[in-house]
């Protein structure tokens, strides 16, 4: 049974991942990249990590990767914004399709410099 379950979370983890590269082919601009690249691939790592958890036997095993899992969680978003605001600063043009833009009102990107 505990196999079963192990199993079930380390299929439905690199079912996410997956779906999260097909989303990183897809989408056309930074940002909707970005979205992609951390949320369903940080919890399709952190479901296969939780059958790994629930299939290895002892504490330092355990710990490693709930270890693991928690970096992840702390690291991704920090990440992503980071990113984000460089791209929008440094004036990366948005997909046509956005239908509308936030931040515009508030921060101008700067100009780039040519060199």
């Amino acid at each position: 049974m505990i196999e079963a379950a192990a199993s079930i979370l380390i299929l439905a983890g690199s079912g996410l991942a997956l779906i999260a590269a097909f989303g990183l082919q897809r989408f056309r601009d930074v940002f909707a990249r970005m979205h992609v690249a951390t949320k369903p691939a940080s919890l399709g790592m952190a479901l296969t990590l939780s059958g790994a958890v629930i299939a290895m036997a002892g504490v330092g095993h355990t710990t490693k990767l709930i270890l693991v899992i928690l970096f992840q969680y702390l690291t991704a978003p920090i990440s992503a914004h980071m990113i984000g605001r460089a791209t929008f600063r440094a004036g990366t043009e948005m997909d046509p399709e956005t239908n509308f833009d936030e931040l515009a009102s508030r921060i101008r990107p700067r100009p780039r410099q040519s060199a």
